[in-house]
């Protein structure tokens, strides 16, 4: 770095701007962690975690060792010589693009910015948003002109919550910058905490770069999920299939069968970058495509469920396992989990369900509380459906007890035991019942 101050700002502590926090301030940085929401902030000045991939430990370390300060004052933005926005970019009702968070972001910055300092914007969006959204609201507020004041660069990012294999620091970071110079200052700050930074030539192309990446993950998972339903009628084990695809050493890659995508990434992303290209007259069959097949997969578990569920009984219940949207992760943004709970409950059932790590979740408008997972509740449940394969999860225990499982995830795989009815195996509607229950 150039500029002389080892001071990063992060604005946005959630799931992205926490560990980026965390990585800056590990490799000797002062860090101001900026959130809007004052129970993070509060949790993390005491040295607590809200995040299951973070250990209190590393919070309470952060904080006394007096790299890591979490507050809510943005006129502290400028004792940074870097600034980073991680805030959120959902859609809105109308499932078009939400850049508030990322507004109200851009005019607290623009109001405390100085001369000299940088400003990078991780969060997830469409192209053109730096240098047609966040730029000029940092000239408008600051009074400074971009490449000659201040410098501002695009970096997506790219953290897998509940991914043990990829530590931040080791996955590539793309970088770059509304002008040569932004850009040289953008590398130079991420290449202090980074193993390896990858230039591209405008923030468009960067901002291109995390929509791919997201979109060509939701047609491959979309694609293979049709495959699922396309193989359970045909008798077929796709997941035998894929095993065997696997071993071709190119022009394949795998992807597995689940209950649909979830989560803010791969969900979101697309319908950002359909947006943009909307307002160029353009558009994407794939994205489409893909979105009608994920959706689907909401009414075919269903449909499952109900085979699955005896068909004689007046009132039918139904045990989820699993909230959250992927493993080893608390976040249910966006969840094939909640909205199966919200169909089977239009359908009629009785639906429960049980989290590890989600603790509660809303469901057509009431509050649903995870239950505990005992025997009598697996045994007394129609069918039990596996969303989520956390670690850990008892799976030996339910298929013990419970009368019927739906598996989505192949967690079930290897148990031979007639009550089990797997997504992608084949063996949708050649179920039978248990006959010990």
């Amino acid at each position: 770095m150039e500029l002389g101050e080892r001071t990063v700002a992060i604005v946005g502590l959630g799931y992205v701007g926490l560990p980026i926090a965390l990585l800056f301030a590990g490799q000797g940085f002062t860090v101001l962690g900026l959130d809007a929401d004052r129970k993070k902030i509060s949790s993390l000045q005491i040295g607590r975690s809200y995040l299951p991939d973070i250990a209190d430990q590393q919070i309470a370390s952060a904080i006394s060792s007096g790299r890591f300060s979490p507050c809510m004052d943005y006129e502290r933005l400028g004792e940074a010589s870097a600034i980073i926005i991680c805030v959120p970019t959902p859609l809105s009702a109308g499932q078009l693009p939400d850049l508030s968070y990322l507004e109200n972001a851009a005019i607290e910055t623009g109001k405390a910015l100085s001369i000299g300092q940088l400003v990078v914007l991780e969060s997830s969006t469409y192209p053109g948003t730096t240098t047609e959204v966040l730029v000029p609201i940092l000239e408008r507020e600051s009074g400074l002109t971009v490449g000659k004041d201040f410098h501002v660069g695009y970096s997506p990012e790219r953290i897998d919550p509940g991914n043990k294999q990829f530590a931040v620091r080791d996955i590539p970071k793309v970088v770059s910058g509304v002008t040569s110079d932004c850009l040289r200052r953008t590398e130079s700050i991420y290449c202090e905490v980074f193993q390896s930074v990858v230039r591209v030539s405008s923030p468009e192309v960067a901002e291109m770069t995390k929509l791919l990446e997201n979109t060509y993950r939701l047609v491959n998972i979309s694609f293979i999920n049709e495959m699922a339903i396309l193989c359970d009628g045909l008798g077929i084990d796709l997941w035998e299939a894929i095993e065997a695809a696997k071993t071709k050493s190119f022009g394949y890659s795998a992807f597995y069968p689940g209950p649909g995508v979830g989560g803010h990434c791969i969900p979101v992303d697309p319908q950002y970058l359909q947006w943009r290209a909307g307002e160029f007259g353009l558009k994407s069959g794939f994205i489409e495509l893909s979105e009608r097949v994920n959706q689907s997969m909401i009414d075919y578990l269903a449909d499952r469920v109900e085979g699955v569920s005896e068909s004689n009984c007046s009132t039918r219940t139904a045990l989820i396992y699993g909230a959250a949207y992927k493993k080893d992760v608390d976040d249910i943004r966006e969840s094939p989990s909640i909205a199966l709970m919200e169909r089977l409950q239009d359908r009629g059932f009785i639906v429960s369900y049980h989290d590890p790590l989600v603790r509660e979740v809303w469901v057509n408008g009431k509050r649903m509380r995870s239950v505990a997972l005992t025997e009598e509740r697996l045994s007394q449940s129609d069918c039990v459906i596996i969303m989520t394969d956390h670690t850990g999860i008892p799976i030996d225990r339910i298929v013990s007890h419970a009368r019927g499982i739906l598996d989505t995830r192949n967690v079930t795989a290897g148990y031979s035991e007639r009550h089990i009815d797997r997504v992608g195996s084949g063996n949708f509607g050649n179920y039978r019942k248990n006959p010990h229950r």
